[in-house]
């Protein structure tokens, strides 16, 4: 038995493992690959969908061993067998609820995700910039014109404050329908009720029988609280989002820094036990 048979670790993507330069430092890498080695299962959380992710894991070659989360908890993929595990798509009602929206908040602009295409409203530059680093193009649609049910929807202003009101808006007139966080100031995801990080990260864990005490989560953003909350320990890179520094999350060195590598050997001492004699 390897020294983490039975360990779950889930990781945030971006400004996580994925540094600030756009690569994964080759010392995460060794790292990962001696916890999978020693019989580690090592998943990515993200809220990138399947159409960006899967050209991460092509060209990043990640050492993934077991189903991905999507979309920010709202799918759950298999990479190995090619198969989507489960999803939970936005409600038939979200066209019309973002046409309302949309139309209190006219600077407003987003993206809507459906099987494997984007489709933009109001694209600005904010929404340029989060297509060009995820290595996709835009189909720009009146809403109505949109296909669905979308997985995810990601609303988008370059000003933290107007995002922060139309957050508030949404909540209060559709909070039934809807979990709603930031992944980043400029981005405010939009996923079914109930559709999160934490969710999915459990529902992984359970399908493969890991204990709650051996399940660990990383992440920086907002969005990754939910999924910090089920993990044995909760964890964050020290330039994480300061909410999550109040929230309770321990810090580990800066994600430029190799923090899931520092992350791996934290595990070597908590399951020291396990060792070969």
């Amino acid at each position: 038995m390897g020294r983490f048979s039975g360990v779950l670790l889930a990781s945030d993507y971006d400004d996580t493992l994925y540094n600030r330069s756009g690569r994964i430092s080759p010392r995460n890498r060794a790292a990962l690959q001696h916890f999978v080695e020693e019989g580690g299962l090592f998943t990515i959380s993200t809220g990138r969908s399947y159409i960006n992710f899967a050209i991460q894991m092509e060209r990043e070659r990640l050492p993934v061993n077991v189903p991905v989360v999507l979309s920010n908890g709202a799918a759950i993929y298999d990479f190995h067998r090619g198969r989507l595990l489960w999803q939970s798509p936005l409600p038939k009602e979200a066209a019309g609820h973002l046409q309302l929206l949309c139309a209190a908040y006219p600077q407003l602009g987003f993206e809507a995700y459906y099987e494997n295409e984007v489709y933009t409203f109001r694209a600005n530059g904010v929404t340029r910039h989060h297509l060009k680093r995820c290595c996709l193009e835009g189909l720009p649609r009146e809403i109505q014109e949109m296909p669905g049910p979308w997985v995810k929807v990601i609303l988008q202003h370059e000003d933290p404050a107007y995002l922060n009101q139309v957050q508030e808006e949404l909540c209060l007139v559709w909070g039934d329908f809807y979990e709603v966080t930031f992944s980043n100031p400029y981005l405010l995801e939009v996923t079914a009720k109930g559709a999160n990080k934490g969710s999915a990260v459990e529902w992984v864990a359970q399908e493969l029988g890991i204990r709650g005490e051996d399940v660990y989560c990383v992440g920086n953003g907002l969005n990754d609280i939910s999924m910090l909350a089920v993990s044995a320990v909760p964890y964050a890179p020290s330039d994480c989002y300061q909410e999550l520094k109040d929230w309770g999350a321990v810090l580990l060195p800066p994600c430029d820094e190799d923090c899931i590598a520092h992350l791996i050997g934290v595990l070597e001492e908590r399951y020291q036990d396990r060792k070969e004699p």
